[in-house]
């Protein structure tokens, strides 16, 4: 017979409290990770492939240094590796520690260009503007900062991503200019 436990029973005995926690817990996780979709749209996907949860990442503009970039949805540049092709990223390891890859898929409304997603080497869903993945960078510590315009870094420059496809006004203030994608 199965005794049915008490307030002090589980006081006077720990383990009962930390088992009762996790079982919880337990219950908890599995709920949420059978949720289903009932949203009704297809997920986003590459290749045929379904990637991510079909929730899309809302990007900005903002003047900085006088050229109209591509923000994240809390106003750090989004910047562009020459070496990545409109289907591959070749930034990983250290660089995506370094520059890291915005999720995808991506939009930003009254943007003029063409979104949309690569599948990273890690399976991940990396968002694209004009066939170029987008990434922000670390050493942007505050909103409005280009700081990897126009560096040289892991192989291959680094440009803010401009929404009209031109060269940046100006320099940046990393002391490179560039061209814009």
């Amino acid at each position: 017979m199965i005794k049915s436990l008490t307030q002090r029973d589980v006081l006077r005995r720990p383990w009962l409290m930390l088992a009762l926690l996790a079982a919880a817990a337990v219950a908890v996780l599995a709920a949420c990770g059978s949720s289903g979709s009932s949203s009704g749209s297809a997920p986003a996907s590459v290749g045929g492939k379904p990637v991510g949860a079909g929730s899309s990442s809302t990007l900005k503009t903002a003047t900085i240094g006088g050229a109209t970039v591509l923000t994240n949805s809390k106003g750090f540049t989004l910047y562009a590796f020459a070496p990545d092709t409109a289907s591959k990223s070749n930034c990983n390891g250290a660089c995506a520690q370094n520059w890291p890859p915005v999720k995808g898929p991506a939009k930003a409304p009254a943007t003029m260009g063409t979104f949309g997603t690569i599948q990273r080497s890690s399976g991940a869903a990396q968002a694209t503007f004009n066939g170029h993945p987008l990434y922000t960078f670390v050493g942007d510590t505050a909103p409005g900062q280009n700081k990897g315009n126009g560096l040289t870094a892991f192989g291959g420059l680094w440009h803010e991503v401009t929404t009209s496809g031109s060269a940046p006004a100006g320099g940046s203030s990393s002391g490179g200019g560039g061209a814009g994608y």
